[in-house]
C-alpha cells in the first residue's frame, strides 16, 4: 500500500509537526517516510509512531541518505531559508510552516529557488482549508460595499500557556505579529487582494530580547479600503481574536478561529452553525493534486512573499 504513496520527510517534530504527521498518518496519499529533529528524543518519539521509520538530528544526512518525495518544514521561522534552501537544491517538494521566513530577502529567495528546482511550493495556512473560508467569501456580496476590516488580536499572555517555547518570546524571530497576523494577512488577501501597510506602530519591553507588546497599523486594500490592526499582549482581558467585515449591508465577523457571525442592517451580530472540516486533509488532498501536475487549490511561496512584506512593513517602525 505504501508504494502508492508519496513519502515525507519531516524536518521539525514539534507541536505543529506532530499535528500534521497525524494527518498524513491517515492520508491515502502520503506516507512519513523519515524525520529530522535537532531533539533526539522528540525524533525517535514521532518515529516510532509512524511504523519506526527512520529518524535523524541533521536534516541533511535524512536528505542525503532517504529517497523522499516531499519535505515538510515545521522549524521556527529563523531556520526557514538555510533549511529551504538545502531541501529545494535536492528538487524536493516543499510543505512549509507560516511564516515563509524570518525576513522579506529571506522569503524572495525561497520562492526564487523554488522556481529553479521546478517543485511544488506550498504553506499551511489553516484557516485557508477550515470551513470558515467558504462561507465568508460566500457572503461577501450580501455585504454591499466593505468600508472597512478590522483585525483585533488581544491576548492576556504572550506566549500562551501551551506555546512556552523561548523563540515565541524572543523578538528576533517570536512575537504574535510574526506568529498570528500571517493567518489573518492572509485571510485578507485570499478574500480581497492585495493590502499595504500605510503606518504601524509597535511597543516592545524594555528588554531588547523580547518581542513587542503592542500594534496598531492601518493598512489598505488595492481599491483604497481601509483595513486597521489592534494588536496587544500583556492585558487583563481574556484572549481575544476577532477579524471582521463591515459592509452598508452588513458585517462578517470570524471570532477565535472558528466561529462566524453574520448580521445585517440593524441587527446584532449572530452566531452561525459552521460543520468542521479536516483542514490538514483537505491540504494534503490539494497537495496531491498538485505533486500529480493538476490545478490545486495551495497557498504557494509567491503569497507567502506578501505576507513576508506585509509583516515586516508592521515591524518596520519601533
Amino acid at each position: 500500500m505504501s508504494q502508492n504513496k508519496q513519502n515525507v520527510g519531516v524536518i521539525g517534530a514539534g507541536v505543529m509537526g506532530e499535528r500534521m504527521m497525524n494527518a498524513i498518518r491517515t492520508h491515502d496519499k502520503f506516507r512519513v517516510a523519515a524525520i529530522s529533529d535537532a531533539s533526539a528524543d522528540r525524533a525517535q518519539e514521532a518515529a516510532k509512531l509512524s511504523g519506526d521509520v527512520p529518524w535523524y538530528t541533521d536534516y541533511k544526512t535524512m536528505l542525503e541518505k532517504e529517497e523522499l518525495d516531499v519535505i515538510y518544514l515545521a522549524v521556527p521561522p529563523k531556520f526557514h531559508h538555510a533549511i529551504a534552501l538545502d531541501v529545494l537544491a535536492k528538487k524536493k517538494h516543499l510543505l512549509c510552516e507560516k511564516p515563509l521566513a524570518n525576513s522579506l530577502a529571506e522569503a524572495e529567495e525561497m520562492l526564487a529557488a523554488a522556481k529553479d528546482a521546478g517543485v511544488v511550493h506550498a504553506m499551511n495556512f489553516p484557516l485557508y482549508y477550515q470551513a470558515i473560508f467558504p462561507e465568508l467569501r460566500s457572503r461577501l456580496e450580501k455585504l454591499g460595499t466593505i468600508r472597512r476590516i478590522d483585525i483585533l488580536t488581544h491576548f492576556h499572555q504572550w506566549p500562551r500557556p501551551w506555546q512556552q517555547t523561548p523563540w515565541l518570546s524572543g523578538r528576533e524571530q517570536g512575537g504574535f505579529i510574526r506568529e498570528v497576523l500571517p493567518h489573518f494577512t492572509h485571510l485578507t488577501y485570499a478574500l480581497f487582494g492585495d493590502l499595504q501597510v500605510v503606518r504601524s506602530e509597535v511597543e516592545y519591553p524594555a528588554d531588547p530580547t523580547l518581542c513587542e507588546t503592542s500594534v496598531s497599523a492601518y493598512l489598505r486594500l488595492a481599491d483604497g479600503t481601509p483595513i486597521t490592526i489592534n494588536g496587544l499582549a500583556g492585558i487583563g482581558h481574556q484572549e481575544h481574536l476577532d477579524y471582521r467585515i463591515y459592509g452598508t449591508e452588513g458585517t462578517l465577523s470570524v471570532v477565535n478561529w472558528g466561529n462566524l457571525f453574520v448580521g445585517g442592517n440593524g441587527e446584532a451580530p449572530a452566531a452561525v452553525e459552521i460543520q468542521p472540516l479536516d483542514r490538514l486533509s483537505l491540504l494534503l488532498d490539494e497537495l496531491s493534486i498538485a505533486l500529480a501536475g493538476g490545478e490545486a487549490r495551495l497557498v504557494t511561496f509567491e503569497t507567502g512573499v506578501k505576507v513576508q512584506r506585509v509583516l515586516e512593513d508592521l515591524l518596520g517602525e519601533e
